[in-house]
Formats: structure tokens, sequence, C-alpha cells
């Protein structure tokens, strides 16, 4: 049991910035992005258990395909109190282990396209290697971040070392790195006592620019598909 791990994939019906953006075809793909993941998840050998969260009639319809043909796939309807934009994610986060089975959880997204089975193969293995030594308690993905960033209320760069000029070099700025949302893993108990995704301690995963793209906007969605196609017809 210590090495294996549940998924958590979320959708919910509504989407508000991009009209039916997880189930509404993807680079020509039916299903859309739900069943791109649903793929990617599939084929990752190191999965022991995905549960597809959802309260959206859609997202059940194209799962079911896949249920159908792996036991992994489990389906499991949402409150629709937990599936609202306006939901809090610490009520979220509170449900998430009462329907995973595994210790540890893996939470992901259906927007994160590019992060696909390789990815997640390596991230589970790593989490599980540092969780292993003691020197890490979680994981999740981020990208690097290397760029001067300004606060409005300081009226100054915010992440400039000290005793550095006015504006060093981009590489003598402070390492900071920009959370992508695609992997978030942890033992279920830190879910039980933290009422959070990751531990105190998370490992840093780092993902690349094309890895960690994410869908958020209409343009996002537009992009990704070209992209996809770009590298599909390769």
């Amino acid at each position: 049991m210590r090495n294996k791990i549940s998924v958590f994939l979320p959708t919910r019906k509504g989407s508000e910035r991009v009209v039916n953006k997880n189930t509404r075809p993807f680079a020509g793909r039916k299903g859309g992005l739900l069943a791109l993941k649903l793929e990617q998840l599939l084929a990752t050998q190191d999965i022991t258990e995905i549960i597809l969260s959802t309260n959206d009639p859609v997202s059940i319809e194209i799962a079911g395909k896949f249920s159908d043909h792996d036991d992994r796939l489990k389906i499991i309807p949402r409150p629709d109190e937990l599936a609202l934009s306006s939901t809090n994610l610490t009520d979220l986060i509170r449900y998430v282990p009462t329907i995973c089975s595994q210790k540890n959880i893996l939470w992901t997204h259906v927007t994160s396209p590019f992060t696909a089975e390789k990815m997640y193969s390596d991230a589970i293995q790593k989490y599980f290697e540092v969780i292993e030594k003691g020197t890490f308690d979680s994981l999740m993905s981020v990208k690097p971040f290397h760029n001067f960033l300004w606060s409005r209320n300081k009226r100054d760069i915010i992440n400039r070392s000290r005793n550095t000029q006015r504006w060093p070099r981009t590489q003598d700025l402070e390492e900071l790195f920009e959370i992508t949302s695609a992997i978030f893993i942890a033992p279920k108990s830190v879910y039980h006592k933290s009422l959070d995704r990751i531990g105190a301690n998370p490992f840093l995963f780092e993902q690349s620019e094309r890895s960690a793209f994410d869908i958020d906007w209409e343009h996002d969605f537009e992009l990704a598909e070209k992209i996809f196609k770009h590298e599909t017809n390769k």
C-alpha cells in the first residue's frame, strides 16, 4: 500500500471563462481535454486509482467509455455545493480524502494537456523517493520564474536579493517559482491534518514552459490546440 496512489481529477459543469473547456472537441479529439487527460493518466502505470469527481453529465458520459475498459477509473458524482465557482477550496480539500482509497493523493487538472504520462510517472517516483528519505513531505509542480517583480504598494522590485544593485542581472534575482497546478502529491494524512494539498515542506518538481502550459482563458485553449496539432502532425 505504501507506494500506491490515488489520482483526484476534478471537472465541473458551467465553466465561465472558457465555455465547456473540459469536454468540447480539442485538436479534433472527441471528448476534448477530459478524454486526453484520461488517456494520459491511464497510460501511467504508477497510478493505482483515478477518481473523476464531477457534477457534469457530459464528463460522466465521456469517462464512462474509459471506465468500461479500465477499472482503475472510478466516476464519483460530486455534490453541487462543492462544484461551484464560489466553492471554498478548503471544503473541497476536506472532501477529497473521503473518496480516495489510497494513502497518497495526486491532484491534477484536465487543463494541463502537456503534462502527460512520463511526467506523471517521473513525479510519482520522485515523490516516493523523497518521502522515503524523509527530506520532503509532499510534491508540487512548479516552473522557475526569472524576471522582475514590482510591488505597487512598495514601489520597488521585491525579488531583488539583498546588497545587490537596483537593477541586477535576472540570474541574480531571488530564486522564485510559479506554481503550475499540474501536479500536487501528498499523503492523505496531510489533507486531514493541514487541510491542504501539500505539506509544510514540498519538493519542487520543475516543469518546462511547455509542459506547464495551463488553459485558463479562451486564447489559451486556441493556442494549446495549435501546439498540440503541430506536435501530433510532425
